[in-house]
């Protein structure tokens, strides 16, 4: 059935990681072997300042880090990749937070001299949690870096997994030869040629063949064996099954930068990632070969283009298949929606698409209808689960310094925050606007967007918050929630969905109000309704 064939052709995952580790070097070196460009973007020459394929936005391109999620796509080996490269740095966690719910697997990076990094626990529990499948890829070996058994120790003790290495190095930083790999009982020759596309490879069954001296020389070829010895012993072999449920992390060894260890990873991925998976919605389990489109927006990115002020949703297409010019019911307006000029992606490359499969990304044109969250459906009134909106941690109040372009920064403000680059609250006591982020970059994202795309200049006044909390009564009409409102009147705010926030100064001030208003239930995370 054809339904089913394109389904088990897909493949769509999100790679991770701790900022600089190489997240977008592999990304651009993944597409490379998909033949989807010709050169990589990562040259960093004083002459040649290029920036990074999946970086398109100006203000990521300045400062060398990915600040939204780009959606990118190639076939390999008659599989169809869709890549969800998301950002490492910390200030927009929770940009990558969200796209976790639209991939079916992981890729984890992390840097060999680094080693776990904060950003990459806090990103892996998010996994853990929703028993996503991952692979680790260590980076950067040509550079001087840790003991090899030492980073899959910190790995299985940092990050709680169970690893099982696929690959395993030769050497490291300048006596760095190559790359044993476990996985197809080969090696592959590390020449330091970053212009290489794919770098030689021997067929090595029998490391105790003394060709191997040959070929790495002696003291690299005992090293080897003992190492291998050591990786056979102590790590379970690779199990699909157990790698499936989140219970087993393959691990790889490479360099991105210099294009190795890259084939090696994606051809091992392409055979055991999984295909589109069931997701879970509030009514049902809702499976990928299901007839019946359904997808959700996971993601909202306006201006892709400045010159032409779109604004595109990034629907992740549960089941079924999303055809162009067919009416799907928006649940949330309960009304029909036509998208005549549905996009697929590769980087900054769109082309519209006819029809789209189960584990696709498809962005739509938008002129305001969707948030985060939003269900599209055949008819079935669905709501998928699992789009949180966290407390932030900075809070600032945010004053127009243009009063002849009120227009432009309020429609600025709100197209920003339906893509959830940061969260707005109104006061009630006088409907000051203030802006909450996860991190202190995001207020200059949103200052330079403001400017840029809609012509409007903002300034900041810091708000000493400690936490925003969502507030739920156990009964709205009670005297108790009366009491609450009128003494802290001047801490309550309402968000964008006109939920009621109550702003707290200290977790003391958390603890004495939930103490004194025990019907008036307070909370950290916000389910998009």
């Amino acid at each position: 059935m054809q339904l089913n064939k394109e389904i088990n052709k897909r493949r769509t995952f999100g790679i991770i990681s701790h900022p600089d580790a190489g997240k977008t070097t592999l990304t651009e070196k993944l597409l490379l072997f998909g033949g989807a460009i010709q050169e990589a973007g990562a040259v960093k020459s004083n002459k040649i300042k290029k920036g990074a394929t999946s970086d398109f936005m100006e203000i990521e391109r300045q400062r060398g880090i990915s600040v939204a999620t780009s959606v990118l796509a190639f076939n390999y080996k008659e599989k169809k990749i869709n890549i969800l490269d998301t950002p490492g740095h910390k200030d927009f966690a929770e940009d990558t937070f969200r796209t976790l719910t639209a991939v079916d697997s992981v890729i984890v990076v992390i840097d060999v001299a680094k080693g776990v990094e904060e950003q990459t626990e806090k990103l892996v529990e998010v996994c853990r949690m929703r028993n996503i499948p991952m692979i680790i890829f260590i980076n950067k070996l040509d550079r001087e870096g840790k003991d090899a058994f030492d980073l899959l120790d910190e790995v299985e003790q940092k990050l709680g997994l169970k690893v099982t290495p696929l690959s395993f190095p030769i050497g490291m930083g300048y006596d760095f030869k190559g790359i044993y790999n476990v996985w197809e009982k080969n090696i592959n020759l590390f020449s330091g040629d970053s212009k290489k596309n794919i770098e030689e490879t021997i067929a090595f069954d029998d490391v105790n063949n003394p060709e191997l001296e040959k070929i790495i020389g002696e003291k690299a070829a005992e090293e080897l064996r003992e190492n291998l010895e050591l990786v056979y012993e102590v790590y379970p072999d690779f199990d699909k099954d157990a790698y499936m449920k989140s219970e087993l992390q393959p691990v790889f060894f490479g360099s991105a930068l210099n294009n190795f260890g890259v084939r090696e990873l994606l051809d091992c991925f392409v055979e055991i990632a999984p295909p589109p998976l069931p997701k879970k919605a509030e009514e049902r389990l809702v499976k990928p070969n299901e007839e019946a489109f359904t997808g959700f927006v996971f993601k909202i990115h306006a201006n892709m283009d400045p010159r032409h002020r779109d604004r595109l949703a990034f629907i992740k297409i549960v089941s079924g298949t999303f055809e162009r010019n067919t009416p799907y019911l928006h649940v949330r307006h309960n009304k029909n929606l036509k998208f005549s000029s549905p996009n697929a992606f590769f980087a900054e490359k769109k082309e519209i698409v006819d029809i789209s499969y189960a584990g696709d990304i498809v962005g739509l044109h938008d002129t305001g209808n969707f948030k985060i969250g939003d269900t599209l459906t055949q008819g079935e009134v669905l709501n998928f689960k699992g789009i949180p909106s966290f407390s932030p941690e900075h809070f600032r109040y945010i004053n127009n310094a243009d009063p002849m372009k009120a227009k432009q920064l309020d429609k600025g403000i709100n197209q920003l925050m339906d893509e959830g680059v940061a969260q707005l609250f109104t006061l009630e006591i006088n409907n000051r606007k203030v802006i909450g982020t996860v991190g202190a970059l995001q207020y200059e994202v949103i200052q330079y967007r403001l400017e840029h795309e809609y012509g409007a200049k903002c300034s900041y006044e810091n708000l000493p918050v400690h936490k925003a909390c969502w507030v739920d009564p156990v009964d709205s009409n009670s005297k108790e929630f009366a009491e609450f409102k009128r003494v802290k009147q001047k801490f309550l705010a309402k968000d964008k969905q006109g939920q009621l926030v109550f702003f707290a100064d200290s977790a003391f001030s958390i603890q004495m109000t939930q103490q004194k208003y025990p019907n008036v239930k307070l909370h950290f995370v916000s389910e998009y309704k």
